[in-house]
């Protein structure tokens, strides 16, 4: 796992949450601090733009920040009660709520297009069928690994054994492929398009055809239970970010890209524009989430990842949307 880390933000105080119009509380009350998990990679990049953007202050609220490589570690954060929110994808969402009761609270994108197979340009594979016998370095565990492992490999004809599956961040996938200690990945932007722009990788296929990949802003039971006036001041502000993705993608693209740079990646503003034009950002709450996620976890049931189908009534909260929405 990788360092987590940790940052304070002080925000104002309840009283000018009062003053927004959040709810009739004394003056002296302040809105919970939300201990804020994301991942590092694309999928995360709304979260961290939350985070960067001041609108979290501009409501009262308070909220540390924990960074990790992939959404199913703050998952397991979560399941912990280390982490209070985080973001992830279905599968990883499913298995939350089972370990955990973890609680969905809003559906933040779709990011399908995103995850995709990249192999090695040398080796001229076109077909997911051509990775038997090869390494194909894989986040066992998250939302992309259980769908290249449960749905794709199988489609393809592949078995388990088939292929060597190696054990690795996704961060640290796109070296591996340029030292040639794999053969292929399973990966997510900005990796994939790096991978492609440096002439190291060929993407193969996405992901959208087989699973749209919804991202789920998640919640632990007691989080909401205790404090469903800042869930709801929250999710304010992800509405405010929500139209800021569409009326100012400049603003956006520079903030996630002084991100990357920071961790020491070497990226073209156009690269990164291509990794996040895949990403389908527009937070709300679908009335019509059951039917995919129904299928999904009948997937990871059959495959022993989960106990029982979760009861939607119970994993799914549209109600604290809808009062943000108000």
């Amino acid at each position: 796992m990788q360092t987590i880390t940790r940052r304070h933000y002080l925000a104002a105080t309840g009283a000018s949450a009062l003053a927004l119009g959040l709810g009739s509380h004394p003056a002296s009350a302040q809105m919970a601090t939300v201990r804020q998990g994301y991942q590092t990679n694309i999928w995360g990049m709304p979260t961290y733009y939350l985070l960067k953007s001041g609108v979290l202050e501009k409501r009262g609220l308070k909220f540390e920040e924990f960074a990790v490589a992939s959404g199913n570690i703050t998952m397991q954060q979560m399941v912990a009660r280390q982490v209070d929110m985080g973001t992830y994808a279905a599968q990883s969402f499913i298995i939350g709520h089972d370990k955990g009761g973890l609680v969905a609270i809003a559906q933040i994108e779709h990011v399908g297009k995103t995850a995709q197979i990249v192999t090695r340009k040398d080796l001229n594979i076109t077909k997911v069928e051509q990775l038997k016998g090869l390494k194909v370095a894989n986040q066992t565990g998250s939302s992309v690994g259980n769908i290249f492992v449960d749905i794709i490999a199988p489609k393809a004809g592949l078995k388990k054994g088939d292929f060597q599956e190696i054990r690795m961040d996704v961060n640290n996938m796109v070296a591996a492929m340029a030292a040639k200690t794999v053969d292929a990945m399973v990966n997510v932007e900005p990796y994939n398009e790096i991978a492609v722009a440096e002439g190291i990788g060929t993407s193969i296929m996405d992901f959208s055809s087989v699973d749209k990949m919804p991202v789920f802003m998640a919640a632990t039971p007691d989080f909401v239970q205790k404090n469903p006036d800042t869930v709801v001041a929250y999710l304010k502000a992800w509405q405010e970010v929500g139209r800021e993705f569409k009326s100012n993608p400049g603003k956006v693209s520079d903030v996630i890209h002084s991100f990357f740079t920071s961790k020491g990646f070497t990226m073209s503003r156009d690269t990164l524009a291509k990794a996040l034009a895949r990403v389908e950002v527009n937070p709300g709450f679908p009335s019509n989430l059951e039917p995919d996620l129904q299928r999904d976890a009948q997937v990871l049931l059959r495959e022993k990842k989960i106990e029982r189908i979760p009861d939607w009534k119970k994993a799914l909260r549209p109600d604290f949307w809808a009062k943000a929405a108000s």
